[in-house]
């Protein structure tokens, strides 16, 4: 009777989640750059909820590309804009951590990060997951109209893990998160 009732609740949770998407997703373009605005949804992997919980910070990267397509030769990049994410659990207060920068999480990184303190994990990856009108592009960088395609993909940044745990997720599954989608920019 009690395997009945894990084997129920196993079905429930695996139903309850949400597949992996990029829900919705816009580019805009003004006077002041080209700015992408996206919804992602996913849940996060055993994996890497058992990581966060026991006090090691995970890290996400979402990245955009705009490439023009051309016919005689592969895609020309016109740029690419990253964003880096880190998430952290602290176990004392309870309260789920989050940074956000434009360059990537180093010892000598410096630069602009902006940090937020969240009480529910929910509430945490509800901020990542809403990009809202992101900088991609300077205005200037985008020459011509026609073929512009902008690439957004999202993933867990494997490579600012502590080193023991890229050696033990390397190639396994319970660590992989990735999105991607692909728009064309109207003229």
């Amino acid at each position: 009777m009690l395997c009945l009732a894990a084997s129920g609740m196993l079905m429930k949770s695996w139903a309850d989640t949400v597949p992996a998407d990029i829900s919705s997703m816009k580019v805009e373009r003004s006077d002041e750059g080209l700015f992408l605005s996206a919804n992602l949804q996913f849940d996060l992997p055993m994996q890497v909820d058992d990581a966060l919980r026991q006090g090691i910070p995970i890290y996400f990267a979402a990245e955009a590309q705009v490439q023009r397509e051309r016919w005689y030769w592969s895609d020309q990049q016109l740029g690419t804009a990253t964003r880096y994410y880190r998430l952290t659990h602290q176990p004392l207060t309870r309260r789920w951590r989050l940074h956000i920068s434009n360059n990537a999480f180093t010892s000598s990184s410096g630069g602009l990060v902006l940090g937020q303190t969240y009480e529910q994990l929910e509430d945490a990856l509800a901020a990542i997951q809403r990009i809202s009108r992101w900088k991609i592009m300077e205005p200037g960088q985008l020459n011509g109209t026609s073929g512009v395609s902008v690439q957004l993909r999202f993933r867990v940044d494997l490579s600012a893990l502590p080193r023991p745990l890229q050696i033990g997720a390397l190639g396994r599954s319970g660590w992989n998160l990735q999105l991607s989608r692909t728009q064309i920019l109207e003229p």
